[in-house]
This record gives C-alpha cells, sequence and structure tokens, in this order.
C-alpha cells in the first residue's frame, strides 16, 4: 500500500495511464502490412498525443507518451545521494537485461529517465489494461522501497566491514 505522501502522486499517474490506454490497432502508414509502435517509430505525427509529464518533485517524475498504437511510460526514481544512484543504476540494469521476463519494459530508457515501459495495443488485448497499470503502479511504489533497503544492507555491511577492519588495530 502506498504511504500517504506518495498516494496523491500515484493516484495521478493511474488516472492518466487509464486515460492513455485507450489504444487500438493501427498499421503503419508508410510501410505495408507493418504495424510498429507509432510512439518509438515516430512516422506520423498526427499519430502522436501530447505527451504528459507528472512531477512529484525534480527527481521522481512519470513521462507518459501516448500515441494511435502505445504507450511509452518512463520513470525517474528518486536518487538522494550518490549511493542511491549508483544502486539504482545497477538494479534498473538488472531489470532491463530481463526485459522479455517482464513484457512491457523498454530495454533502454528514455533519455533523462530511469526505465521505460512500452505498452502496445497487442498487450492490451492480451493482458487486462487494469492489471497492466497496477504492475506500473506497484512498481513505482515498490522501487523506492527496494532501493532504501539495498541502501540499509550496504551501510550495515559496509559497518561490519569497517569494525572488523579496525579490530585488527586494536
Amino acid at each position: 500500500m502506498a504511504s500517504n505522501a506518495l498516494k496523491p502522486y500515484l493516484d495521478a499517474v493511474k488516472v492518466t495511464l487509464e486515460a492513455a490506454l485507450c489504444i487500438e490497432n493501427f498499421s503503419s502508414q508508410v510501410v505495408e502490412r507493418h504495424n510498429k509502435p507509432e510512439v518509438e517509430v515516430k512516422t506520423s505525427k498526427e499519430l502522436l498525443l501530447n505527451p504528459l509529464m507528472i512531477s512529484r518533485n525534480a527527481g521522481e517524475r512519470v513521462l507518459i507518451e501516448p500515441s494511435i498504437n502505445s504507450v511509452r511510460v518512463s520513470l525517474g526514481i528518486k536518487q538522494a545521494d550518490e549511493i542511491e544512484q549508483i544502486l539504482c543504476a545497477k538494479f534498473m540494469r538488472f531489470l532491463t537485461q530481463r526485459a522479455e521476463n517482464f513484457i512491457v519494459i523498454r530495454r533502454k530508457p528514455v533519455k533523462g529517465f530511469d526505465i521505460s515501459f512500452l505498452i502496445t495495443n497487442v498487450h492490451c488485448e492480451e493482458m487486462y489494461k487494469h492489471k497492466v497499470v497496477d504492475f506500473i503502479i506497484q512498481f513505482m511504489n515498490d522501487i523506492d522501497k527496494e532501493i532504501s533497503e539495498m541502501k540499509l544492507a550496504l551501510n550495515a555491511r559496509a559497518r561490519i566491514c569497517a569494525t572488523t577492519y579496525m579490530k585488527t588495530f586494536c
């Protein structure tokens, strides 16, 4: 469950995603018998909708880029210090290397963001839309917790190493 401070932010993202996921099957206007995500290939300007940025602060933000047949969701994750930046980068790299297991995660995030999701009309036909939205919201809710827990574990391990090292001098 989301904390009270995070709830309005996550609610805004959820409502916006639900509205943006009104996508349909739409073949390419340029190449016959091709159906590529328009948000990725950007062949026809009239098929792209206005991108939406929802920000909680400078670090935590969501960019939702809808089009006729796909939606790209990019997340900027809060990183308070250098350790959190390193942990976030390593964790996002771990997830993107396993993108095929998550189906909607892109291998490479949009520039300026930590991780991106690509939801196509095929995903919306094969899966429940509200479950896809719930997955992204749950991911946003859990990622801060995961990085905080990794930071605590890292600090605890560093403390034990430092204590053990200092015992050799006493």
